[in-house]
């Protein structure tokens, strides 16, 4: 089967930040907020070098907004890496793709967007899944919930930003000023509870920041390359990937409603992005 570039694009995306979140989990000694730490040390590096190579001035028109970015994008991120690293990989990963759900709700406020009655009932049909997923697992408690859904809700601001931003900004700058915001941050937070890396830990560490470097950069390659529609649904093979790697590498297993759950999760999606795109 002959796969066009977008398509092959978004699978190595896919598969990459599946990578990055089973290096986030085989370092759970070492808090979520420290490991955003390194990881903005690794992306602030690589962001720099590919602005000055394209001698792109690294600043910005808008800083607000890209100071609110970096904000609430390092607010999600720590909330996703500390779910990662509490509770099983493919639970964790359907909790963030609550994020279009609340990109789209919090767009009818911000950027003016608008959303029908038939798309809420997809959204619902998502946080079911999420409900039955919380109820059916004694590993996710009533905290894990608040955490991985509040972390989704960040996400959605931060997409909103993007939107806001995509005007006004190159797209390196937009990028680059999430690692210049959440690395002060995290240094901060991180000071007062840190833990030193030891052994295999620094490997793990310089394998999220580059995983997720190559994650995104496919990822962009695929979006400029091919139709959103036919390469979105693609994203959510990070379900199937979670679920091999949560089950081969940390041995995790699930009930059958836990997994319906999941499905539940990845149909409303998907219903959601096929009725937008009709």
């Amino acid at each position: 089967m002959n796969l066009s570039k977008g398509v092959q694009f978004m699978i190595i995306s896919t598969f990459t930040f599946a990578l990055m979140k089973v290096c986030v989990k085989m370092i759970s000694h070492i808090p979520a907020i420290e490991i955003i730490f390194f990881r903005s040390v690794i992306s602030i590096v690589i962001c720099l070098f590919f602005l000055l190579k394209d001698k792109v001035s690294p600043w910005g028109n808008n800083k607000k907004i890209l100071v609110l970015r970096g904000v609430v994008g390092s607010i999600a991120l720590a909330s996703y890496f500390y779910i990662l690293q509490e509770i099983p990989l493919a639970a964790a990963a359907s909790m963030q793709y609550m994020a279009p759900i609340f990109t789209a709700i919090l767009g009818v406020f911000i950027v003016k967007e608008k959303v029908t009655a038939k798309q809420y009932l997809f959204f619902m049909i998502s946080f079911l899944g999420i409900i039955i997923i919380q109820g059916f697992d004694a590993r996710v408690s009533m905290i894990h919930l608040i955490i991985g859904i509040g972390g989704a809700v960040f996400t959605g601001l931060a997409y909103n930003c993007i939107r806001i931003l995509k005007t006004s900004e190159h797209p390196l700058v937009i990028i680059f000023y999430f690692p210049l915001v959440s690395l002060p941050l995290a240094g901060i937070i991180s000071w007062f509870g840190w833990v030193s890396p030891q052994g295999w830990d620094w490997m793990y560490l310089l394998l999220v920041g580059l995983f997720t470097q190559i994650a995104q950069y496919y990822m962009t390659r695929s979006y400029q390359t091919e139709e959103l529609s036919k390469v979105s649904i693609i994203n959510y093979m990070g379900i199937i990937y979670s679920l091999a790697f949560g089950f081969i590498i940390f041995g995790e297993t699930y009930e059958w409603l836990s997994y319906m759950g999941m499905a539940l999760v990845v149909v409303g999606i998907i219903l959601n992005l096929r009725y937008k795109k009709t």
